[in-house]
This record gives structure tokens, C-alpha cells and sequence, in this order.
């Protein structure tokens, strides 16, 4: 095996089992948090806090992270992120009681920040540009089948072994990857603003404290008891948002390089990642009252209607990206953003008519269109960003995908009360929106041509990585 092919399948290696990991780990903490609730007696809003200190972690930290794998190399970020969750993880499973589970929940979600850019940043700076497709579809079929599986095995083990099991669970996996990020030379360094001038640290901590503040207020809700601290966290958010603007227009080294956020085919397919990723979360949620307390169905009734929801995802997500060389990101995305939509909106009749067939099949273009949405929009983030930037843009591809679904859940929340007839059609909105954004994606000429620009340009990796 020559020292590219061993690059390449390391990099593919650490990346799909560092993104599966992270997914497996908010699912079956899910199942677990009640379990944890009654044997560390603790409240609801100190468990629920075990979730919201590890996202607001998470998304302060996203960006910030993948500047640092620009600078430092992304498999070091990703061998450091890789460790920190493990041992956090490890550490977990002793906790003596529920404010050491918080804090532990933060620091792992630390780490999770470091090690998530990384894996798409590592993917750019292993693949040539137009060769990235199929390496992510894999990295995204690996995180559906994490989330598919996540709630049967964390329910296997809590009942089995307790709710500190499942903590151990990603441990073996993420220090194994961890030691392949440190044993496999990181390819030779790139050009491009992420190793080059100062760290913007203010950047960093203003836009921090916005997605901090927003991702804290969003999971706090809009109850009467919660509003106050909601409407506060979300000023916040909003003044340290546009102080990150002022700044970033004056810096000289700015967090984020200027063409990234403008109009163009990187701030389209974060656009559509975050309606995409909010109208599926929302939907998930939505979904899980209308079939247990609606149409009083068990768990696992519910988990089988949604399960073609999982299975497209995975085994979408390749067809995907082969759809995407053959007609490009625009018409791909575009008609998974449609699928998305249309799959949103039909859920809540085909859930009147009680049919698991019908639901089955509502889950199914929920599942093919986010997939198709989530492949190519990624591809385009990642593709369209200079490999000296890749971990930027790695990491603002996933605060758009943590941001989504804190909105989505949010708005289901608050339209719950009146009714799954108002919330889907609502979230079949939002998943509307991604088709406008989906249609700024480059077609296949344009990406042809920014591929054979990015390799004569040199932006490509060098042939001995």
C-alpha cells in the first residue's frame, strides 16, 4: 500500500467511526437519562442538563476547532478531541453523582468540538475535491445506521448492565481511532489563511458566546416558567452575533475567512443543512408523541413505522453521491429537499389513517431526502472551502447540523400544544425552505469546473500525501 492509499484510508477510517461515535452517544444517552434520573436522584431540569451543557459545549467551540485543525493538523485536533472523549466518557460511567455528570457532559462536549471539524477537515485534505463525495456518503451512512441503532442497543444495555454502561460503549472505538490519528503522519501542510497570521481569539469567544447563548435558550423552551431566561439568553446571542460581524469586518486574521458566509455555494449548503437538519429533528420529535400518545402506540411500534426513516438514510446516502457526479449538487439536494418536505407534510395524514404502510412510506422520504440533502450540501461545504480552510468550514457544517435540530425541537415544542395538524405542516415549511437554498448548489458543470481548478491551482493534495 503506498503512503497515499494509507493516508486516504486513514483519514476515511477515523472519520466515519469519530462522526458514528458522537451520533451513537446522543442517542443512547436519551434512553438512558431516565434511568440516570432515578439512581443519582435528580430533577428533570439536572438531567436535562446533561444533554444541553454537552450542546452548548459543542457549539461554542465548533468553529474555533476546526481554525485550530487548520493551523495544527486536523489528525492531531481529531487524536486530542478522540482521547478527551474517551477518557470524559470513561470518567462518566464513575460519576458519584449528578453534578459530576454535568460537568463531565461539558468537558466531553469539549472534546466532541475538537474531534467533529476534524473529521471532514481530515477528509479534504485526504481526497482530491471532486473525489470527496463517496467518502462522505459513507461517513453520513454511518452516522444514520449510529442513530438507527443507538436507542435498541442503549435500551440493551441500561436494562442489562445499568445507565453507566452506556458511557463505556464508544470508549474502545474512539481511543482505537485516536491511535490511528497518532501513528499515521498527517499529510504534508497546504496553503491558506487557517495557517497563516494571529488566531482571531475574539472572534472565537463572541461567536462562541452567540451559538452558546442561542443553543442554551432554544433547549431551555418558551414555557411560562422558562421565558424570562429564554428572551435573555436569545438577546444575548443576538448582541454578541453582531459584534462578531463588526469584528470579523475589521480583523486582519478574522475566524472566518470573508468569501465563506457570502452569497455562493458554501452559505447555500449551510443554509440548507440547517432547515434540512431543524424540519427532520422537529419531525423526529413531533413524530414520537403522535404515535405514542396519539394512536397509543409502544416504543417499539414506533421505532419500526420510522425505521424505513434509518434505512434510506443508509442506504441512500451512497446512491446519493453517485447521483451527484451524474447531475450535480443543485438537482440532487433540490429534489431531497422536496422529498424532505413532501414526507413532512404527509405524515400527519397518513398517521390519521392508522396505516403502518402509509407511515412507512412518509418515513421513507423523510429518510431519502435528508440524506440526499445532508451528502451533497456537505460535499459542496467541504469541496467549495480552501484546504487551508477546510476545518472552518468543517465546523461551520456542523454547527448548522447541532444548531438545526436545536431549532427544529424547539419550534415542535411549541407548536405540540396545538396539535401535530400544526406542527408538521409548520415543519414542512422549514423543510421548504431548504429547496431555495439547494438551488444556489452548483450544477454539474460548475462543480467540473471548480474541481479542475482546485488541481491546477494546486489546492488539490500533493500526489506523495
Amino acid at each position: 500500500m503506498n503512503r497515499r492509499s494509507l493516508h486516504r484510508r486513514a483519514a476515511l477510517v477515523c472519520s466515519v467511526v469519530g462522526a458514528a461515535v458522537v451520533a451513537l452517544d446522543g442517542t443512547v444517552l436519551t434512553i438512558a437519562q431516565p434511568v440516570l434520573q432515578h439512581d443519582l436522584g435528580a430533577d428533570t431540569a439536572q438531567v436535562q442538563w446533561t444533554s444541553t451543557g454537552y450542546l452548548v459545549a459543542v457549539a461554542a467551540l465548533l468553529v474555533f476547532a476546526g481554525r485550530l485543525g487548520d493551523r495544527y493538523g486536523h489528525r492531531r485536533l481529531f487524536a486530542l478531541g478522540s482521547l478527551g472523549f474517551a477518557l470524559t466518557s470513561a470518567a462518566i460511567a464513575l460519576a458519584p453523582g449528578i453534578g459530576a455528570v454535568i460537568a463531565l457532559r461539558v468537558l466531553q462536549g469539549v472534546f466532541g468540538a475538537l474531534l467533529q471539524p476534524a473529521t471532514l477537515g481530515m477528509l479534504r485534505a485526504a481526497f482530491p475535491p471532486d473525489r470527496l463525495g463517496m467518502p462522505i456518503a459513507v461517513r453520513t451512512s454511518a452516522i444514520g445506521l449510529a442513530a438507527a441503532a443507538g436507542p435498541l442497543i442503549g435500551g440493551v444495555l441500561v436494562d442489562a448492565y445499568g445507565w453507566r454502561s452506556v458511557f463505556l460503549l464508544g470508549v474502545p472505538p474512539t481511543l482505537a481511532v485516536a491511535l490511528i490519528g497518532l501513528a499515521v503522519p498527517e499529510p504534508r501542510p497546504g496553503t491558506g489563511p487557517g495557517r497563516a497570521g494571529t488566531l482571531d481569539l475574539p472572534g472565537a469567544c463572541l461567536l462562541g458566546l452567540a451559538l452558546a447563548c442561542l443553543v442554551q435558550g432554544l433547549a431551555h423552551g418558551f414555557g411560562p416558567a422558562d421565558l424570562a431566561g429564554t428572551v435573555l439568553a436569545l438577546a444575548v446571542a443576538a448582541a454578541a452575533a453582531l459584534g462578531f460581524v463588526r469584528h470579523e469586518a475589521r480583523a486582519a486574521h478574522p475566524l472566518v475567512p470573508p468569501g465563506m458566509l457570502r452569497p455562493g455555494p458554501v452559505a447555500a449548503g449551510l443554509g440548507a443543512l440547517l432547515a434540512a437538519s431543524a424540519a427532520f429533528s422537529g419531525t423526529l420529535f413531533t413524530a414520537t408523541y403522535l404515535f405514542q400518545d396519539t394512536l397509543e402506540l409502544g416504543p417499539l411500534p414506533t421505532a419500526v413505522r420510522m425505521m424505513p426513516l434509518a434505512l434510506l438514510i443508509v442506504a441512500g446516502a451512497p446512491v446519493s453521491a453517485v447521483l451527484k457526479g451524474r447531475y450535480g449538487a443543485r438537482r440532487v439536494a433540490s429534489g431531497g429537499a422536496a422529498l424532505l418536505a413532501a414526507g413532512v407534510g404527509l405524515l400527519g395524514q397518513a398517521a390519521d389513517t392508522g396505516s403502518a404502510l402509509a407511515t412507512g412510506g412518509c418515513a421513507a422520504l423523510i429518510g431519502a431526502g435528508f440524506g440526499a440533502v445532508m451528502v451533497t450540501a456537505t460535499s459542496v461545504v467541504v469541496h467549495r472551502a480552501e484546504e487551508g480552510s477546510a476545518g472552518v468550514a468543517g465546523g461551520l457544517q456542523q454547527t448548522a447540523m447541532n444548531t438545526g435540530p436545536v431549532l427544529g425541537v424547539a419550534l415542535a415544542s411549541l407548536l405540540l400544544g396545538s396539535g401535530a395538524g400544526v406542527a408538521l405542516p409548520s415543519l414542512a415549511v422549514v423543510a421548504g425552505l431548504a429547496v431555495p437554498a439547494c438551488l444556489g448548489l452548483p450544477g454539474r458543470t460548475g462543480e467540473a469546473g471548480h474541481a479542475s481548478k482546485a488541481v491546477t491551482s494546486g489546492s488539490a493534495p500533493p500526489p506523495n500525501v
